[in-house]
């Protein structure tokens, strides 16, 4: 897993690094298109000043370029406007749009762990998003690793849930069984990798106590704790 992440991430590290080169390259040919342009008003300004005052080409060519030049910045105001006021969001389907959260990473959030008795016993994950942050919480299982060789806990439920916007005191629960087989196979772990999603950057390591980890699965996110209880 930590290996799929780490390319994820250095693949992020090379689309905004084009990016910026990208725009970087566009800047410099704005700033020569710019001085071009000065270059030809400040050219034509001063063949003006040599025509006599008075004369009607030079002053209808003049109001022309003025006005041109403010019909276009306010053409590009409105565009700019535009884009602004339209921003991303989510076609509701009644020609309104709803804005969209950020996706919530793991360092978003504040963690929780603690052992539970119910079905067998099993390790209760809580998440709360940080004091001043507002995100979403995908509707995909997360992702729960175990151990140097990065196990992952595989789905509790046969359907994926609903996604959670964590905000205040709003807080998403995940129940881990780290051991889904009968006998006494399985390695002794004393923390879990959690992370929200595979292409998570900053997973969190959490401290569960001893625990005997043999296929182990993991519920979706819900926002009751009875929900998330791991059964079978």
């Amino acid at each position: 897993m930590s290996g799929n992440r780490r390319k994820a991430f250095l693949v992020s590290i090379a689309l905004v690094s084009g990016a910026l080169l990208m725009t970087a390259c566009q800047d410099s040919d704005k700033a020569a298109d710019t001085g071009a342009a000065q270059g030809s008003s400040s050219a034509t300004a001063s063949g003006d000043a040599a025509t006599p005052s008075g004369a009607p080409a030079a002053g209808g060519g003049q109001g022309t370029g003025k006005g041109s030049g403010a019909a276009g910045k306010a053409s590009g105001a409105a565009g700019r406007g535009s884009e602004e006021g339209g921003g991303s969001g989510a076609d509701t389907g009644n020609g309104k749009r709803e804005p969209v959260g950020q996706r919530c990473g793991a360092n978003d959030i504040s963690w929780n762990t603690r052992s539970e008795t119910q079905a067998g016993g099993y390790i209760l994950i809580s998440a709360k998003a940080k004091p001043g942050i507002t995100c979403v919480l995908p509707a995909a299982l997360p992702t729960v690793a175990f151990g140097s060789d990065g196990t992952e806990a595989g789905p509790a439920e046969q359907a994926v849930g609903e996604q959670i916007t964590l905000s205040g005191t709003t807080t998403a629960y995940a129940g881990v069984n780290p051991k889904s087989t009968d006998g006494d196979g399985g390695k002794e772990l004393d923390s879990i990798i959690v992370a929200v999603g595979d292409d998570d950057a900053d997973p969190v390591s959490l401290k569960v106590g001893t625990i005997t980890v043999d296929k182990p699965v993991v519920t979706n996110w819900h926002t009751s704790a009875t929900d998330a209880v791991p059964f079978g």
